[in-house]
């Protein structure tokens, strides 16, 4: 996909590169949860680590971020020399860039305010405004402080590991986390968190639809970039979107899938959602709720 040239001004990035983990001014002091716990089963089953150590690493890194606060920023001083770190860092800032025009005018013409995200990049360890966040987890989206949190290694993992690598493969991953964006600024979010905590047992469905909405609503912005469409980049997203299946992270890690364990959607489902947004281009077409509401 042929990135968009950027304003580095006009995109919101935050740099934690370099912190360890150890400091995040106005974070969510030390609470798991913005899908958190939903992260870290998925990593156990991608990276064959074990999801109880992984949330007791967590908390140990919450009393030491409580402890030892250090300030932001030490990856680099700038947006743009954020941006510029390495291939991947200008990619996730030129996707920022491209979503953030794509969206906005959507917002403005539906009467809903809009407000960028942030861009928090991390290695290893950082902390988020719903928590920490550690590179086992992959990138993700905290409603709590509205950013979008990337370890860029996980671009690697992709590659290496999932056999998902490509540049459209990245853009995706960086659309997906935008369409959590777009749920909470729709209230659509804060719909479901509701209803998950009055019908737990639904709980898993509902992450999933939401999951699902997300791989249209990249669809969708990719649909409306079409002219930065190159030959090859639509299979690889359907590619990424196939390896982070559950059912397929679940095969993989030498488990039976078992569908009630979902959280993300099946590799059929990911796939055909991401289609319906690149075939329509009409937000309006990825309404994953609307069987539920007949």
């Amino acid at each position: 996909m042929r990135l968009n040239k950027f304003n580095p001004a006009n995109i919101r990035v935050r740099d934690q590169r370099g912190n360890g983990g150890r400091g995040f001014p106005g974070g969510g002091g030390g609470k798991l949860g913005c899908g958190t716990i939903a992260i870290v089963l998925v990593a156990a089953l991608v990276f064959g680590a074990d999801p109880g150590e992984m949330l007791a690493g967590l908390d140990q890194i919450d009393q030491g971020t409580q402890q030892q606060p250090v300030p932001q920023g030490q990856g680099a001083s700038t947006t743009g020399e954020s941006c510029a770190l390495n291939q991947y860092s200008t990619e996730a800032c030129a996707h920022l860039a491209s979503l953030d025009e794509t969206w906005e005018p959507l917002f403005r013409e539906a009467g809903i305010r809009f407000q960028q995200p942030v861009l928090n990049f991390y290695d290893g360890r950082g902390m988020s405004g719903c928590g920490s966040a550690m590179s086992q987890m992959g990138p993700f989206y905290c409603p709590g402080d509205m950013g979008i949190y990337i370890d860029t290694s996980f671009y690697d993992t992709m590659e290496q590991q999932m056999r998902a690598g490509g540049d459209f493969a990245r853009a995706y991953v960086m659309a997906h986390e935008y369409g959590h964006h777009v749920q909470n600024l729709t209230g659509l979010a804060a719909q479901i968190r509701s209803a998950q905590q009055q019908d737990p047992q639904a709980s898993n469905q509902l992450q999933v639809r939401m999951e699902l909405q997300a791989d249209c609503y990249a669809g969708v912005w990719a649909a409306k970039n079409a002219d930065r469409i190159e030959p090859g980049d639509i299979e690889e997203g359907l590619t990424a979107a196939h390896a982070i299946g559950d059912d397929t992270l679940m095969r993989n890690a030498g488990q039976r899938p078992v569908e009630a364990a979902f959280t993300h959607g099946s590799s059929e489902q990911r796939m055909q959602w991401l289609r319906t947004g690149l075939r329509t281009g009409d937000e309006d077409q990825c309404d994953t709720f609307a069987d539920l509401r007949r």
